[in-house]
């Protein structure tokens, strides 16, 4: 039964939502509310207290007093699934949250343990990276596990393929993402030349995407490019450095001509864990494969005799890099997720403390044997 012919409903239309990735499923999370005389719509903007929603009268501006919790978690983001008040209010509001399939989630910079919403109820995180200077491959393992936490696919767009001398060295920086990215799609895309777009837009039109990345990624042109027309602002990047100026301020929800919805984000210069442990793991799944191989199951691929992990880097398995790379996305998430966890807090200040005692025993041993 469409919600057209629930009561206090009459004015709604779920065709003129499809488009933003209206379904079945949505139609019933929504059910509560329709008989309520509220409207269905989704976020395609926020800004300081205030959201922009699409709906089938339209897109209103729309108070989110009444979904302000204690809990940062829960605020209103672009991408959500809301029920609003029908037409007729001055301010309308936002009275619920439909519930979130899939969240992207970074750790604030801020000391108060809190995580920032980025993106709600996407299928497809697009990490874009440029081509142009040396490849952070550190930085993009941070994203793909914050975007294989979040529940969606991921996929690494490396943009400004064209400012690549040669096709050669284009091939060889695509495999080094590809040894990063395991079992993430990586395309090479060029909104220039056009190249790569038609297949990145295939993807994108499967459901809804979020453009990730820092500025001077290219972000606001690729978003032009999938849109076929200049509606994101552009800056050249700086000769310098080849890093660029935030273009995108807000986050920015858009139909795509081709089919699905795409969210703009402005350059992240940050990009901390929260609360991605099992993202870290999907990231480094040749090191998680390696670690059940280890003679210990607590093996911290330190030291410990019979480590599969230690062997395959002195083997030329696993570079270096990447070992070194798990450890440090590891411990920070550690650190994270102990900030609001006392047992783990407690867990990690009894193994600090032990490695400490090992580490002064060994010296006083070495001491001895030079004395």
């Amino acid at each position: 039964m469409s919600f057209s012919s629930l009561p206090g409903s009459s004015l709604f239309s779920s065709d003129s939502l499809r488009p933003y990735g209206w379904d079945a499923d949505w139609e019933a999370e929504f059910a509560p509310f329709a008989g309520q005389g509220l409207l269905p719509g989704r976020v395609v903007r926020v800004d300081r207290g205030l959201c922009d929603v699409v709906t089938s009268a339209g897109v209103v501006r729309a108070d989110t007093e009444f979904v302000v919790p204690r809990d940062p978690m829960k605020v209103v983001c672009t991408g959500d699934w809301v029920a609003v008040d029908p037409a007729g209010g001055d301010p309308r509001y936002v009275r619920t949250l439909l519930p979130r399939r899939t969240a992207f989630v970074r750790s604030t910079s801020s000391k108060r343990s809190e995580g920032q919403i980025l993106a709600a109820n996407v299928d497809h995180v697009i990490v874009a990276v440029p081509l142009t200077g040396d490849l952070d491959l550190g930085r993009i393992e941070r994203f793909l596990a914050l975007a294989w936490e979040s529940g969606a696919q991921p996929l690494v767009v490396l943009t400004k393929a064209d400012l690549v001398p040669d096709a050669v060295t284009l091939s060889y920086l695509v495999q080094d993402v590809e040894t990063t990215a395991p079992g993430v799609p990586v395309l090479s895309v060029s909104a220039a030349t056009g190249a790569g777009i038609d297949v990145l837009a295939a993807v994108a039109a499967g459901g809804t995407s979020v453009l990730l990345g820092q500025s001077g990624a290219g972000k606001s042109t690729l978003a032009n490019a999938l849109l076929g027309e200049d509606v994101m602002d552009v800056r050249a990047t700086r000769d310098v450095d080849g890093k660029g100026r935030h273009t995108t301020t807000t986050r920015n929800l858009l139909v795509l001509p081709g089919g699905g919805v795409l969210i703009d984000t402005p350059g992240l210069r940050g990009v901390g864990l929260w609360d991605a442990g099992t993202g870290v793991g999907q990231v480094f799944a040749e090191i998680e494969e390696l670690a059940g191989r280890c003679r210990f199951q607590d093996c911290a691929h330190i030291a410990e005799p019979g480590c599969a992990v230690l062997a395959a880097v002195e083997s030329g398995e696993l570079p270096v890099r990447r070992l070194d790379s798990y450890r440090k996305l590891m411990r920070e998430n550690q650190w994270i997720v102990a900030k609001t966890d006392a047992r783990l807090r407690t867990e990690l200040r009894r193994d600090w403390k032990r490695k400490g005692a090992e580490g002064k025993a060994a010296m006083e041993a070495k001491r001895g044997r030079w004395a």
